[in-house]
């Protein structure tokens, strides 16, 4: 064998080796990738960018059990709804910081919230994160209370982004709706005045209607109360004022549905 066939031969395995450590290196590499790749959860993702709403919050922590259960009494309240735990306020994936906030949260719909509420949890895992969504069910034994900052009992709404309170006009038209049964709608003078003002002007405050139908607040107040519940009239919430509509379709109260199936 000659000599200039050995060093060709030694040349090319030193070549083959060195093809199989960079084959090596790019494999190694590509699995270090694969395994420090950060998942997302397109879910998840789809729901953040929904941004806070009507049936939609985001908690980055919960450190406070009443403050937590006055969501939970707006979305009981309203429409039902999620929170987002573990999320920030401009949607950034923080994740929980601990399990005690589970805890806190449950103490919040079973203690606080009155009567308690039912609500269910979900892990949701993205970015080697976890986030918690929480779900309030729309409450057929409403109205729900939650302490405010005094400790007072308080009825709450949701209202697009924020918590509201309730006023005295829609807790009793919660209860009526609580008691079932069809009402009767009798439209007398007051009532045809204000249906007329609506007709005209669209909406009405409160005080505008006592004022406009010289009437005492009492009276003003059953007399909505009745309009509401049987779905002639709607109510709009604001920060600082409730104004009375027209309800585009109005329609008879139906009698409540039976409990959904989430488990106190």
């Amino acid at each position: 064998m000659s000599f200039q066939y050995l060093q060709f031969r030694n040349s090319q395995q030193i070549k083959d080796r060195q093809i199989f450590r960079g084959k090596d290196l790019f494999y190694d590499l590509c699995s270090l990738t694969r395994k420090n790749r950060k998942v997302i959860n397109k879910e998840l993702q789809n729901m953040i960018l929904e941004g806070k709403h009507q049936t939609q919050d985001f908690e980055y922590a919960i450190s406070d059990s009443i403050k937590i259960a006055q969501t939970f009494s707006a979305f009981a309240n309203t429409d039902g709804g999620r929170i987002l735990l573990g999320v920030m306020k401009d949607g950034t994936i923080a994740g929980i910081q601990s399990e005690e906030e589970i805890k806190l949260a449950e103490t919040a719909a079973k203690i606080h919230c009155n009567p308690k509420l039912p609500f269910k949890t979900r892990q949701l895992e993205s970015e080697e994160k976890t986030v918690v969504e929480i779900t309030i069910p729309k409450s057929t034994r409403k109205p729900h209370s939650a302490p405010d900052s005094d400790g007072d009992q308080r009825f709450y709404i949701r209202e697009k982004h924020q918590n509201l309170l309730a006023n005295h006009i829609l807790i009793e038209v919660w209860k009526k709706e609580r008691q079932g049964g069809s009402g009767l709608l009798k439209i007398r003078y007051n009532e045809n005045k204000l249906l007329n003002y609506l007709n005209l002007h669209h909406q009405i405050t409160f005080s505008k209607f006592c004022g406009m139908a010289n009437i005492s607040p009492r009276k003003a107040e059953k007399i909505l109360i009745n309009l509401v519940y049987m779905k002639v009239i709607k109510m709009v919430f604001t920060e600082s004022q409730v104004f009375y509509i027209m309800n585009p379709v109005p329609d008879r109260p139906t009698p409540n549905d039976p409990d959904q199936t989430f488990d106190f």
